[in-house]
């Protein structure tokens, strides 16, 4: 399973960003796929999960800005808007195949396959 990351950027504050996960390779009918971020000088956080059902979840400090989704051809999308210069940071995808308890699918030890990442800057 591989993942490429596109769309970030820099945009100033109140802007909108796109950003995009291709996925190749075989997950099974049954995975989570996730946003994570990591600003500089703090550890990686999760920021938002979809799983094959649907299902979503976000974080606090993101909910109501952001949205996650994923097309039929397996691309992840993170919908970034009204953001704030707190969200800069690279930015990552990840996914697994198969189910965990949902409390966790924001923990970054849950998922085995990574992007490399794209760098959203806020001014």
């Amino acid at each position: 399973v591989q993942l490429v990351e596109s769309g970030g950027g820099s945009v100033q504050a109140g802007g909108s960003l796109r950003l995009s996960c291709a996925v190749t390779g075989y997950l099974g009918s049954s995975y989570y796929m996730g946003w994570f971020r990591r600003a500089p000088g703090k550890e990686r956080e999760g920021v938002a999960c979809i799983n094959s059902d649907g299902r979503t979840t976000y974080a606090d400090s993101v909910k109501g800005r952001f949205t996650i989704s994923q097309d039929a051809k397996s691309t992840l999308y993170l919908q970034t808007n009204s953001l704030k210069p707190e969200d800069t940071a690279v930015y990552y995808c990840a996914t697994n195949p198969g189910r965990v308890p949902w409390q966790y699918v924001l923990l970054d030890n849950v998922y085995n396959y990574w992007g490399q990442g794209t760098q959203v800057t806020v001014s």
